[in-house]
């Protein structure tokens, strides 16, 4: 029994590492490209706010998540973390689309809600970061019905990716003027 476990976790292990390198190198890479030289598409410009939308709805996901788990409802629990999984996975494709076709947008606020936006930007991008690894390692832990092993990976990706679904709207929210 042991050896299958180390076989399954092994597996789920190098899959994590290696989707966490592709995804990070992805977006670090993405923010030394110039952009799209040029007027943008009009789809193109309103993936902001389809992405401001679709970290809402991970938001709703991941709490509607902890309130089935903590209920004992593990089959809808399953159902809200996979729909949180899909709107994460769609609002990475249109992240990466957007930001690999326009320029940056700097901040154009002035006294302390430059503070805060920083601080809530910048929390937010070492925290997507981190919470790559860890919502893998969850999901594949709870997959496999490891619950010790699961709960363990979850007291910290929860908190941590509903703190990033969040700040993602409160970003969009305070850029979106500058757009």
């Amino acid at each position: 029994m042991v050896s299958v476990w180390n076989k399954i976790n092994a597996h789920y292990v190098k899959t994590v590492i290696i989707v966490t390198i592709i995804v990070n190198a992805l977006v670090v890479a993405l923010s030394f490209l110039p952009g799209y030289d040029g007027e943008l598409p009009y789809v193109i410009r309103q993936l902001p706010l389809l992405n401001a939308t679709l970290n809402s709805f991970t938001f709703m996901f991941l709490i509607g998540a902890l309130i089935a788990i903590k209920k004992g409802n593990i089959t809808v629990h399953r159902r809200f973390i996979y729909s949180a999984f899909t709107t994460t996975f769609v609002f990475l494709l249109s992240y990466v689309t957007y930001h690999f076709m326009a320029p940056s947008t700097p901040f154009g606020g002035e006294g302390a809600i430059v503070a805060f936006y920083y601080f809530i930007l910048i929390t937010h991008i070492i925290l997507a970061a981190a919470i790559v690894p860890l919502a893998l390692m969850s999901f594949f832990s709870g997959y496999n019905d490891h619950r010790d092993r699961h709960r363990k990976w979850v007291r910290f990706s929860m908190p941590m990716w509903l703190y990033v679904s969040f700040t993602g709207v409160l970003v969009y929210i305070l850029i979106s003027p500058y757009y």
